[in-house]
Formats: structure tokens, C-alpha cells, sequence
């Protein structure tokens, strides 16, 4: 997740539709403080036990390796939760 200031938050979930709406209603003190409204980079695994580690995984690159990450896939930083959820309105 991202926000407009491109500040990175690296996570895994079971429920990323569920997830991405948590974190646009800022349900966090820190979704609320750096208030990431933005998917800009997803990655589907076999089992949340994959995911978790993949998750630490990503958590200890560098930023620049972060950004090339989303980067490649999504070079102008889009909202890619349209594609599940449709437009929503952030309360």
C-alpha cells in the first residue's frame, strides 16, 4: 500500500479486498497517521505460510528495490483495488 506521498507499507493478508478497505477507512492509529489509500502492487501466493515469507522478504529490501518493484508493474503508482472492489469512497 501507498500513499500520495509514494510512503511505502508492506503486508500480507488472506482478504485483500477486506484489507485494502481497512486500510482506506484508516481502521489503524497508522493507516490513519500516513493514510495509505493506495494498492500499488500485489503478489498472489500458494498459502499464507509463502506469503509471510515473502512478506519478510520484501519488508528487508531496500526501498529503491521497492520501487522498481512497483515500478514495473505499475510505473504511475495507480490505485490497482479498483480492479476488485470498484471505486470506493474513503468515510
Amino acid at each position: 500500500m501507498s500513499n500520495k506521498s509514494h510512503t511505502l507499507y508492506v503486508g500480507a493478508t488472506n482478504e485483500i479486498m477486506q484489507r485494502v478497505l481497512q486500510h482506506k477507512n484508516r481502521h489503524s492509529a497508522f493507516t490513519h497517521r500516513y493514510r495509505f489509500t493506495r494498492l500499488v502492487w500485489y503478489e498472489v501466493a500458494s498459502n499464507m505460510s509463502v506469503a509471510m515469507k515473502r512478506e519478510r522478504q520484501i519488508k528487508a529490501w531496500s526501498r529503491p528495490k521497492k520501487v522498481a518493484l512497483i515500478q514495473s508493474i505499475n510505473p504511475n503508482w495507480d490505485d490497482l483495488s479498483r480492479k476488485f472492489i470498484g471505486f470506493l469512497e474513503v468515510r
